[in-house]
């Protein structure tokens, strides 16, 4: 199992495509990463399930 996965999003500020890397070994987690593009920061929300599907959401600071 890969501890560490390349996922692909949308910045929501200028919504230029990023790939950011997933710590599969953290179930649930909330994190702030500057976007690789704009550098505003991107709050990302991601969950693990048991199965290891990825589910990543993100959105601006202040929402």
């Amino acid at each position: 199992m890969h501890l560490l996965v390349e996922h692909k999003v949308h910045c929501p500020y200028c919504g230029e495509p990023i790939e950011v890397l997933i710590d599969t070994t953290i179930e649930v987690q909330e994190y702030v990463e500057d976007c690789q593009v704009c550098c505003r920061p991107i709050v990302f929300v991601v969950t693990t399930s048991f199965d290891g599907e990825i589910d990543v959401a993100v959105r601006h600071e202040n929402e």
